[in-house]
């Protein structure tokens, strides 16, 4: 049986989906916007900003389903730019000390409100 997940610790959903799915022994997290939980918006700064404000909601939806960073399995990123993938990168790589996930990462055309990046995450629980 699923369980829906919801945090005040990430941004509220902005459209008819969860922020979380937890499912068996696993959650799968919505695509994750640089979005402020608090205000709603969009992440001052640059893709560094950005990339860490995308990885701090994982990691509030992740801590609300009972799992955590460290069980992360599979991420994909969804970047406006590649040229961006190395600064994105660096920022990424710090949340992930015990071992990085798979991941996917991908350039796109556009993002919701114009961010610079998104992460969808699939975690053990």
């Amino acid at each position: 049986m699923k369980k829906i997940i919801s945090t005040p610790n990430a941004p509220a959903a902005i459209g008819p989906y969860s922020q979380g799915i937890g499912f068996e022994k696993l959650v799968f997290v919505s695509g994750q916007t640089p979005l402020d939980p608090q205000s709603g918006l969009v992440m001052e700064g640059g893709i560094e900003e950005q990339t860490r404000r995308c990885l701090d909601n994982v990691k509030g939806v992740l801590e609300a389903a009972g799992s955590s960073m460290e069980k992360v399995l599979k991420t994909t990123v969804f970047l406006q730019d590649m040229n961006d993938f190395a600064a994105m990168n660096a920022v990424y790589a710090g949340y992930f000390k015990s071992g990085a996930p798979t991941r996917s990462t991908v350039e796109v055309a556009r993002l919701p409100k114009d961010a610079m990046v998104e992460i969808e995450a699939i975690a053990h629980l």
